[in-house]
């Protein structure tokens, strides 16, 4: 359990921060701007929260405590030295990923196929869940960035992308069933 009796500790006044095993870098480095960003990610999931109600709000809780698990996976460098961890470091799991992929499935069974592709808006909620996709994406190419300089669970990256996935079919279930989907019509505006 974690217990934060202290807010600030000024370790950080000269922009460094501590990773999960201690070390400490840059807060530029760009582990710091992948876990970061997840953070920013959970942040919008939470004002989607305000307009969720009955299993839309359930699912989105469920993925807020996930967030926190990806952004203790990410901040934890080197995979391989887990069996050396004072403790068992937090990582994602595949079960994670496939929730996702049924829940995905689940949801789109309940829509018709698309004709157009989709632009951000409809009800306030799909709204949201449109940002939460977006910030998702950033999050996911940011990791993506930092697998190819180091490792990273591979159930980190397939979860954001699947998670991403998530938004864009449950913006649709938030619209109506897709049925108030603001679609893009090509050069409308010519």
């Amino acid at each position: 359990m974690v217990v934060l009796s202290k807010i600030y500790t000024r370790t950080g006044d000269k922009g460094t921060t501590a990773l999960g095993d201690g070390s400490r870098v840059k807060k530029t480095d760009l582990r710091v701007e992948a876990y970061g960003t997840v953070d920013e990610a959970n942040s919008v999931i939470g004002l989607a929260r305000l307009h969720a109600d009955g299993d839309m709000d359930a699912a989105l809780s469920r993925i807020q405590n996930d967030m926190f698990d990806l952004g203790a996976d990410l901040c934890r460098p080197d995979p391989a030295k887990d069996s050396e961890a004072e403790y068992p470091p937090l990582r994602m799991a595949e079960a994670q990923v496939e929730r996702l992929e049924a829940e995905i499935d689940a949801m789109n069974d309940a829509l018709e196929p698309l004709r157009s592709f989709v632009l951000p808006g409809g009800s306030p909620l799909s709204a949201h869940l449109h940002q939460c996709r977006t910030v998702t994406r950033r999050a996911e190419r940011l990791t993506v960035a930092l697998a190819v300089e180091t490792d990273v669970t591979e159930p980190a990256v397939r979860y954001l992308n699947r998670l991403s996935d998530w938004f864009f079919v449950a913006s649709r279930i938030a619209n109506d069933d897709g049925r108030g989907d603001v679609l893009w019509v090509p050069g409308a505006n010519r």
